[in-house]
């Protein structure tokens, strides 16, 4: 290849605040149009700015789980832009001294151990929607989202592959979540990245012109905009064409990008400081404060998992991918002493049994102590591994504890032999042929009839005992 893709990330996303950046508007998605706003967020003369202290610190904690520079000093700016749905004509955002600078991500991609440089992160307001399909032939302005608290996060261009653009905003999304400063929901607009492309020379220092790709709601659409856009651009460098800097709109449901619009330069915003609101001074009590807030974040508790509790790097990879999931799992295993029988449980009929309700472990209402004690009467052969799961199951759906409903449904594992032997004895009776080609040496077949005989029990006969008497029974 003699061609080499540079790409960059922008992710806008929204600080989980009760309020607005600069007024008491509240921040609730899906509510009727244009119900949370006021003079401030409708631009009227003479309305004046003032900062909301709970998205700054969300906004630090955010820098520092990125590992970045915070400083002391930040300034406001007005970035100036006619559109319908900013009613000020300009949005508050930082410009020339923003929040923070020089972070990082490390993420797993093509590469273990790949990391993008996060040029820097600011701070800066929504603006609100418009909406194109509510009224023939007309747009809708919403401006509920006009002034909700936004964290602007630049990255280095780093990335050099689409697949690897996913993976790292996937590691992003993770990070942001465990640190609780956004829930990321795209569909909600909570997150939202923009990929900047452009391909050079192998050996090339100078950058190439570059596009930008909007409107991307997934991260598999961020993915496959990129795909096609370097497809493209290749295209053109190949056959003596020019990249023109343009700002492109990704069609999901098409899967295909077309031009919105020549692509802006920061001179064309006309970018000044803020007039009405004083530059932003970060004390060190402040950042000491959002440090304390920064929890464990899921690589680290990747790799103290696989360390403290002897877990596989995939295993731990899976249990990390949400807080609440990762705290779940840390119950569980505290409470039944056997981290590796809790991580099973968690990643296998737990989490399928979610994924049945349509419910994530912080929902889930069978608690962890709950969970360790059903994991420890499957242990101590109280009930079998089939039975755990059905009784699992009635737990989630009634409310009731693991030894109730045992009790209550008479559950309980059946060790008694006389009891075995009879369900044996039909197993014998009706697979003639497959008990004489197991006596004959096809020993796999053991397991087969191990398994008629607990259907034949409901689940409620001990395996290791049926398979203890039927072994006798084959070779007396």
């Amino acid at each position: 290849m003699t061609w080499e893709v540079v790409i960059g990330i922008e992710v806008h996303v929204q600080l989980r605040t009760a309020r607005k950046l600069f007024c008491g508007d509240s921040v609730v998605f899906g509510d009727p149009p244009n119900t949370h706003v006021c003079p401030v967020c409708l631009g009227l003369p003479g309305a004046l700015p003032t900062l909301n202290p709970e998205a700054v610190a969300l906004a630090l904690r955010t820098a520092l789980a990125l590992d970045c520079t915070v400083h002391e000093t930040s300034v406001w700016a007005r970035k100036n832009y006619f559109y319908p749905d900013l009613p000020k004509g300009y949005q508050i955002t930082q410009f020339e001294q923003p929040l923070a600078t020089h972070g990082r991500v490390v993420f797993d991609g093509r590469a273990r151990g790949s990391e993008v440089r996060i040029r820097r992160i600011h701070m800066e307001e929504d603006a609100g929607k418009s909406i194109h399909d509510r009224f023939h032939a007309l747009t809708a302005v919403d401006l509920n989202r006009a002034g909700t608290p936004l964290v602007e996060i630049v990255t280095d261009p780093d990335l050099r592959d689409a697949s690897d653009a996913r993976a790292f905003l996937t590691a992003l999304k993770h990070t942001l979540e465990y640190a609780d400063v956004s829930d990321c929901n795209m569909e909600e607009g909570s997150l939202r990245a923009d990929a900047n492309v452009s391909i050079r020379r192998l050996g090339d220092e100078a950058l190439g012109t570059k596009t930008e790709i909007k409107n991307v709601n997934s991260f598999s659409g961020i993915e496959k905009a990129i795909t096609l856009e370097v497809e493209r651009q290749l295209e053109l460098a190949e056959s003596g064409g020019q990249v023109v800097a343009q700002t492109l709109l990704w069609d999901d449901h098409n899967e295909r990008l077309r031009a919105m619009r020549s692509k802006e330069e920061s001179h064309d915003y006309r970018y000044f400081p803020d007039p009405d609101l004083p530059p932003l001074i970060v004390r060190s009590a402040d950042v000491e404060t959002a440090r304390a807030a920064v929890p464990e974040l899921p690589r680290a508790r990747a790799t103290r998992f696989g360390e403290q509790y002897g877990l596989s790097a995939y295993d731990a990879g899976v249990l990390t991918q949400s807080r609440d999931g990762a705290d779940y799992f840390e119950d569980v295993a505290r409470a039944t002493g056997e981290a590796k029988q809790a991580a099973n449980w968690v990643m296998g009929p737990v989490q399928a049994l979610m994924n049945q309700r349509g419910e994530t472990t912080s929902t889930f209402p069978v608690v962890a102590e709950s969970l360790a004690e059903l994991i420890r009467m499957v242990d101590d052969g109280s009930i079998s591994d089939t039975v755990g799961k059905r009784v699992l199951e009635t737990m989630a759906t009634d409310g009731r504890s693991a030894p109730e409903v045992v009790a209550t449904e008479g559950l309980e594992q059946v060790r008694d032999d006389d009891a075995l032997a009879a369900w044996i004895d039909e197993v014998v009776e009706d697979f003639p042929e497959e008990i004489s080609r197991c006596r004959s040496g096809e020993t796999r077949l053991v397991g087969f009839l191990v398994g008629q005989v607990m259907r034949r029990s409901g689940g409620a006969a001990d395996p290791r005992r049926v398979n203890e008497l039927l072994r006798e029974r084959l070779h007396p």
